[in-house]
C-alpha cells in the first residue's frame, strides 16, 4: 500500500483523517464528498491517503498532496519540504483568497498542481480539475412548492479587489429591499455583525465584541440555515454570484446547489460559463443592465418557459459534462495522476 500525505490549508480540517472521512465542512452541504471519494478511490488503487499528523515517519512515504497552498510555518508542512518525496497541489481558492497558490515561484515545489483554471491548465503540470461535488440528477420540478420569488444565500464578507462580488451581493439585497421585498429573503452568516476588509479592524472588532453593536440592517435577513438544498428549494430564482468574476474556469458549488435544489440561478462569476455549463440552464446576470430589468424578466416568466430552464438543468446533471464536475472524476483524476507517477 503506497501512502500519500493530505493537507487542507484550513487547518481545523486535518485533525485525525477529518476531511477524508466526514462530508461537512461546517459550511455548505457535503463540502468535503470529493475528499471522502478520494480516500475511498485511493483504497481501491493501493494508495492510503491519511493527515500529516497521522503520519509517524515522513521519509517513508510515497507522496504529500496540499488542498491549497498551505501555511509553511506549519511544523507538520515543515517536515514534508524536508523530504524529497513527489508533492501536489490541488487549487481550490482564488486570487482573492489565498494568493499563494498563484505565485509562479512557489508552484516549483511541486511535481503537479490540480486546478479549475483554464488559463494555466496544460495536461502536463497543470491537470485540469474542476471545483467538485456529489452531483444530484434528479430534482423536485412542482412550482406549486415554491414560497417566493428569490433568494440568496452566502456569507457577509468584505475585500478590496477589482474582480470581487462580495460587494454585488450586497447591492442586489438593497435593491431588493428597497423595491420589492416581499419577493425576497436571504440567508447565511455574519449578516447580523459589522465586517470589515481591513484585518486590523476585523480583530479589533472580534475580541472586543464590537462586531454586534455595529451590526447593518437588513430587514430580509431570514438567518443561519442547516441544508442550502431544502431551503433553496422553496424559491424559484436565486441570486447565485461568484465570490469573484471574470476568472475563467473558476465555478464554484453555489451554481450546483442551485440546480440541485431546482431552483434557477441567476449567475455571475466566470466569464466562461457557458464553456462549460449550458446557457439554458441559467440566467446570466451580464444580459441585464439593472435590477429593475432582471426583475421584470423573473416576474414575467411563465411556468412553462421557467421550467425549460428546469428540465435543461436536469438534462445536464444526467450528461457526461456534468461529471467533469462530479466528486467521482476529482478522486478519479487525482488517483489516475498520481498512481502513474508513483508506481
Amino acid at each position: 500500500m503506497k501512502k500519500i500525505g493530505v493537507w487542507n490549508y484550513y487547518e481545523v480540517l486535518n485533525t485525525n483523517n477529518y476531511l477524508l472521512l466526514n462530508k461537512d465542512a461546517g459550511v455548505g452541504d457535503n463540502l468535503l464528498e470529493p475528499l471522502n471519494q478520494l480516500y475511498i478511490k485511493g483504497k481501491h488503487n493501493n494508495i492510503d491517503f491519511m493527515t500529516l499528523d497521522l503520519i509517524d515517519n515522513f521519509n517513508d512515504m510515497d507522496g504529500f498532496i496540499f488542498f491549497d497552498f498551505p501555511r509553511m510555518t506549519n511544523k507538520y508542512v515543515k517536515k514534508v519540504f524536508q523530504t524529497d518525496s513527489p508533492k501536489y497541489l490541488v487549487i481550490f481558492e482564488s486570487q482573492l483568497i489565498r494568493i499563494d497558490n498563484w505565485d509562479a515561484k512557489k508552484r516549483v515545489f511541486f511535481k503537479r498542481i490540480f486546478t479549475w483554471s483554464d488559463d494555466i491548465e496544460n495536461g502536463k503540470k497543470y491537470i485540469k480539475l474542476n471545483l467538485s461535488q456529489k452531483i444530484i440528477k434528479d430534482i423536485k420540478k412542482d412550482i406549486s412548492k415554491k414560497k417566493k420569488l428569490c433568494t440568496l444565500i452566502a456569507g457577509n464578507k468584505k475585500i478590496n479587489h477589482p474582480l470581487e462580488l462580495y460587494s454585488k451581493r450586497v447591492e442586489a439585497i438593497k435593491w431588493f429591499e428597497k423595491n420589492h421585498p416581499e419577493d425576497f429573503d436571504f440567508y447565511g452568516i455574519d449578516w447580523d455583525r459589522y465586517v470589515s476588509s481591513n484585518k486590523y479592524i476585523r480583530y479589533l472588532f472580534r475580541i472586543t465584541g464590537l462586531s454586534k453593536m455595529f451590526k447593518p440592517n437588513y430587514p430580509s435577513y431570514k438567518g443561519k440555515i442547516d441544508s442550502k438544498k431544502d431551503t433553496l428549494e422553496k424559491y424559484k430564482f436565486s441570486i447565485c454570484y461568484e465570490n469573484a468574476r471574470d476568472i475563467p474556469g473558476y465555478i464554484t458549488e453555489k451554481i450546483f446547489d442551485c440546480f440541485f435544489a431546482g431552483c434557477v440561478p441567476i449567475y455571475w462569476g466566470a466569464n466562461n460559463i457557458t464553456d462549460h455549463i449550458p446557457k439554458e440552464c441559467f440566467i446570466d446576470k451580464r444580459d441585464f443592465e439593472d435590477y429593475k430589468s432582471l426583475y421584470d424578466y423573473l416576474t414575467n416568466l411563465s411556468d412553462d418557459k421557467y421550467l425549460e430552464y428546469i428540465d435543461a438543468i436536469e438534462n445536464y446533471l444526467k450528461s457526461k459534462e456534468a461529471y467533469k464536475f462530479s466528486a467521482e472524476n476529482f478522486a478519479n483524476t487525482i488517483v489516475q495522476v498520481i498512481s502513474d507517477d508513483i508506481n
